[in-house]
């Protein structure tokens, strides 16, 4: 009886949002104003973001292509509900288990869309710090000045502020957005990435990504390198993450595969 009684004394569960019908018109204003936030932000197209509309919600996706350019899969990132009460109030929503949506934003349509390209947790991509500057700079994917300095950081020439990890890739580097974003599993676990090592001609660069909580610490290793011209990202196994030099001789052993 007593464990009767404290589970009718727990409250309940907040209601779900109600979803407000959409009429065709309005349905399509707010795809094509989705569609412009994915068009002006640098990362989302550079990532080749997508919106769909279905069922009353719109769905945001991202597209993966393989090295020739070719389709290789979808995946649903996430979703945005339009709620009743408000004719601007969306709801932004990821899934982190089947059936199970998490609020991530709420607000109008540039709201959400900004939640999304300026996402620098890994919910979405977690490259915003890149966004942001890329979107201030105002010229799309151009590369801008960074210099790196003696205590190994980096910073943006002309204005001396630092720069993400991220954004040094991107800027110094030469690694390319789809590339940067390629370790998706440890993005998606809000892992942060900082720099272990970087060779002198700038194409090979060890990058850890690491997230502390309450049960310890959670990490792995990424080797951005460029061979060929062409760069790409591989993980490592801990045990071979030492250094460039014993990542990329693992590498080779297993005709470059990488971790998983």
């Amino acid at each position: 009886m007593r464990w009767r009684r404290r589970w009718r004394e727990w409250p309940d569960r907040p209601a779900r949002p109600k979803v407000r019908r959409l009429s065709a018109e309005q349905r399509d204003d707010y795809l094509r104003a989705m569609v412009r936030a994915i068009e002006r932000s640098p990362v989302l197209s550079g990532l080749h973001f997508e919106v769909h509309a279905l069922r009353g919600r719109f769905y945001i996706e991202r597209r993966f292509r393989d090295e020739d350019g070719n389709l290789a899969g979808t995946a649903t990132l996430g979703r945005i509900t339009p709620l009743t009460g408000s004719a601007a109030s969306l709801l932004l929503e990821v899934e982190y288990r089947q059936g199970s949506w998490s609020e991530i934003a709420k607000g109008s349509v540039q709201k959400v869309m900004k939640a999304i390209a300026n996402d620098t947790k890994g919910t979405f991509h977690g490259l915003g710090s890149l966004n942001q500057s890329l979107r201030k700079a105002g010229g799309g994917l151009q590369r801008l000045p960074v210099k790196k300095r003696r205590d190994g950081s980096f910073v943006f020439t002309e204005s001396g502020q630092p720069c993400s990890t991220q954004e040094a890739l991107f800027h110094y580097f030469g690694v390319p957005v789809e590339v940067i974003a390629r370790p998706r599993t440890w993005y998606w676990y809000h892992r942060k990435p900082f720099f272990l090592e970087a060779s002198r001609d700038r194409r090979r660069v060890l990058v850890r990504f690491s997230t502390s909580t309450l049960s310890g610490e959670f990490g792995g290793t990424c080797l951005y390198i460029c061979r060929d011209g062409r760069w790409d990202a591989f993980t490592i196994r801990p045990s071979e993450s030492d250094n460039i030099a014993s990542a990329e001789r693992w590498l080779v052993k297993r005709k470059w595969r990488a971790w998983t």
